[in-house]
Order: structure tokens, then C-alpha cells, then sequence
């Protein structure tokens, strides 16, 4: 279990980089639009993926403070639906999951 809760102190961090990345690209493109109607879609276009990605990993970083939390509370190996063993080739997979593969299935 230390090696998973390493993978996702990396992951957050991670995480949080790239939030942040994103967060200043919103801030700086705080600018006038540029005046080529098809220069000015491209921007929004932007605009949106990068928001889009922003959503992503903030989803992703809940997920995995979510993790980290049972990780600490010694329920991490232990789906929270059902309270059955969340299988070690999923944990692998997926080191932020919090459910066995079956009630994953069934959400």
C-alpha cells in the first residue's frame, strides 16, 4: 500500500501542476480579441479545451484526495460500496479507485 499511496502523492502533484498550468493560461489570455473573425474562433476554441482539460484534472485530483484519504483511514484496499477487495491489477490501473471492478461496473 506505501507504493500506492507514493503513485498518488505523485499524481497529485502532478495534478496540481497541470491545473495551474491551465489556470494561468485563462488568466493571460485576458487580452483583447484578435480582430480575424477566424483568428478570434480559434481562440475560443482554445478557450474551451483548455477549460476542458482544467475540469479533467480537477475531477482527476478530487479523486485521488478522495484516495489518499482512505489510504490514511487503512480503508484504501477495500472497495467503499460493497467493503469487498478491490483487486491489485486495478489498483494498479487505476490507483485513485475507490470501488472493486463489479460495483465499478454497476455505477
Amino acid at each position: 500500500m506505501a507504493d500506492r499511496k507514493q503513485e498518488l502523492e505523485r499524481l497529485r502533484e502532478e495534478l496540481i501542476a497541470r491545473f495551474d498550468r491551465y489556470q494561468a493560461h485563462k488568466e493571460q489570455k485576458g487580452g483583447p480579441l484578435d480582430k480575424d473573425a477566424e483568428d478570434q474562433s480559434a481562440e475560443f476554441a482554445n478557450d474551451e479545451v483548455i477549460e476542458a482539460l482544467k475540469q479533467e484534472a480537477e475531477d482527476e485530483l478530487r479523486q485521488v484526495l478522495h484516495a489518499l484519504k482512505r489510504i490514511e483511514a487503512g480503508e484504501g484496499d477495500a472497495c467503499e460500496r460493497c467493503g469487498g477487495p478491490i483487486g491489485d491489477g486495478r489498483l494498479r490501473a487505476l490507483p485513485y479507485t475507490t470501488r472493486c471492478l463489479d460495483c465499478a461496473e454497476r455505477q
